[in-house]
């Protein structure tokens, strides 16, 4: 039986895919096809390439990527990541799909066409990059000519580019949705809006989810809480070791 993985975008609560992963692994899940959007996609690749979750942990805690992003000149963002393109190939440095240990897909936002783009062949750090570009923070990512954005814009869930391909599909999605507090900051008000906007349109894509795994804990958590790297990690780990039981049924009853 084939398991496909998908991992939603998320800001920095991307991370918690990680811990997610590893708990998983220890379970002794496998995986025969992964898409992922934004962070998911990140996650996503560098796990597909041979890394484990410890070693992206470390990647991501030791890696000034702060250094790589630059200020856009242009009046369609506030930074450009084109920089961080070398950067991604010194871990990534086949740079193509193809290279992967599993087949990878990354979903990006055609923004001229208003359409949901799969890059899965050819090149693949810049198609993650393109679906890393949150609209409005950074400027739109240019692949053949066309701009690209965030994935999330249109689908931060994309169960629909695996289930054709696998038997059971493992989602991980890293927005749990509560009722918070008053929000009393513009980067509030951005935040949450946007996680509203989305969790809107991934309802449908997380019932088709035959194991779904959303730490709520995620929830004391903002997308920019990059410095809380471990915490994270912990997080996603510590939620799916807490449902080792349903996980260890889950697994007898797909093998």
């Amino acid at each position: 039986m084939k398991i496909g993985l998908v991992l939603s975008g998320g800001g920095a609560r991307g991370i918690a895919h990680l811990g997610v992963l590893k708990g998983l692994l220890e379970q002794g899940f496998a995986f025969d096809q992964i898409a992922g959007t934004s962070a998911g996609a990140i996650v996503g690749a560098l796990f597909a390439n041979g890394y484990t979750p410890d070693e992206i942990l470390k990647i991501i805690e030791t890696t000034p990527f702060y250094r790589h992003i630059r200020p856009a000149f242009t009046r369609m963002g506030l930074l450009r990541l084109d920089k961080a393109e070398d950067l991604y190939r010194t871990y990534l440095p086949h740079d193509r799909f193809e290279a992967l240990q599993i087949p990878m897909h990354v979903v990006a936002t055609d923004l001229n066409e208003g359409v949901l783009t799969v890059f899965e062949t050819g090149e693949l750090v810049r198609p993650i990059l393109a679906s890393c570009c949150l609209p409005g923070i950074f400027e739109p990512y240019l692949i053949n000519k066309r701009q690209y954005v965030d994935g999330a814009v249109l689908n931060n869930m994309p169960v629909e580019v695996v289930e054709p391909k696998v038997d059971f599909i493992v989602g991980v999605h890293c927005n749990p949705f509560t009722t918070q507090k008053p929000i009393t900051s513009v980067k509030g008000v951005l935040e949450r809006s946007l996680i509203l906007a989305v969790r809107s349109k991934t309802k449908e894509r997380l019932a088709k989810c035959n194991l779904l795994i959303e730490p709520p804990e995620l929830s004391r958590f903002d997308v920019f809480d990059w410095r809380r790297a471990r915490d994270l990690f912990r997080i996603g780990y510590q939620h799916t070791q807490s449902i080792k039981s349903e996980l260890s049924k889950t697994l007898d009853s797909v093998l």
